[in-house]
């Protein structure tokens, strides 16, 4: 055989043999990512279960515990009959404007002082301690001050929803900015780049990986900021909600409202993850989703 006749029946084989590398991996990880997904199943399943057994044999109070099917049943019930406070719907459309308004305007504030900062070092070094000073205090206690400011409207509850969001957003952004590529910026300087180019150029693409891992956390924040000015005082809301079913001995009640913004809150950042994927489709895989 040939030179070229031996190297035109290898091409094929070699190319085969790839195509079945990548299909085994391709199905190796649909058969783990299938596992890890009944797995967790699972564990739901038998949470429930041991719970529901132990509040029907008394085994803990079910006045304090409640139990699963008193918490499903008052869910469809909220569904179905509305609460005391209007449907449900508008109950959750309340409290998810509330924590995307604050979300926005922390997250809009945090990336902008963040890679101004990290830019501007002379504003780094003035306002560095400032900022520390404020991500140390306890951000949560504002909330009753908010609503003393702002009142039992939605300004209040947008408030502590921004200062919950901002710090991580910004210390991400700072960092990032700090952390591009010194070659990048000297290279982009050296083709005339003036500072402005350079940082919406080089400076925010290259720390938009760093900001896209904070707003996973921060939108809980959102979430949790929300909610708490709801609690304290509100007209509507998941929140108020909360509040109402504690003030009645609800305890159902209370794990209903906390299902509903668990399952707000898987959604939100299902939603961001997609959005993460599509904005980085460029970037390679972890070894394992190859």
């Amino acid at each position: 055989m040939s030179l070229e006749s031996a190297e035109s029946v290898g091409a094929p084989v070699a190319l085969n043999m790839t195509m079945s590398r990548k299909e085994a991996r391709a199905r190796a990880n649909r058969r783990r990512r299938l596992l890890v997904f009944a797995t967790r199943v699972l564990l739901l399943v038998a949470f429930l279960a041991t719970w529901e057994i132990l509040a029907r044999t008394e085994t803990i109070d079910p006045f304090n515990f409640s139990m699963p099917s008193k918490v499903w049943d008052q869910i469809v019930q909220w569904t179905l009959h509305g609460t005391p406070q209007g449907s449900l719907g508008e109950q959750i459309g309340y409290t998810l404007y509330e924590a995307l308004l604050g979300w926005i305007i922390g997250v809009t504030a945090g990336v902008a002082l963040g890679i101004v900062l990290g830019r501007v070092r002379f504003l780094a070094d003035v306002l560095g301690p400032y900022v520390k000073v404020l991500n140390a205090m306890p951000r949560i206690v504002l909330a009753p001050i908010f609503l003393i400011w702002f009142g039992l409207g939605v300004p209040s509850k947008v408030a502590s929803a921004v200062v919950l969001v901002f710090f991580p957003v910004f210390f991400n952004a700072f960092q990032g900015a700090r952390e591009v590529d010194r070659n990048l910026v000297a290279n982009a300087r050296i083709l005339g780049a003036s500072n402005r180019r350079v940082t919406l150029q080089v400076v925010i693409p290259s720390a938009t990986s760093w900001i896209f891992t904070s707003l996973h956390v921060s939108f809980g924040f959102a979430l949790i900021g929300a909610i708490v000015g709801e609690y304290l005082g509100a007209a509507k809301g998941i929140g108020l909600l909360v509040a109402a079913s504690q003030g009645t001995f609800n305890t159902a009640g209370v794990y209903a409202a906390m299902v509903i913004l668990a399952v707000v809150a898987l959604l939100t950042e299902g939603l961001l993850t997609f959005a993460e994927k599509r904005l980085f489709r460029w970037k390679p895989g972890a070894p394992g989703e190859r």
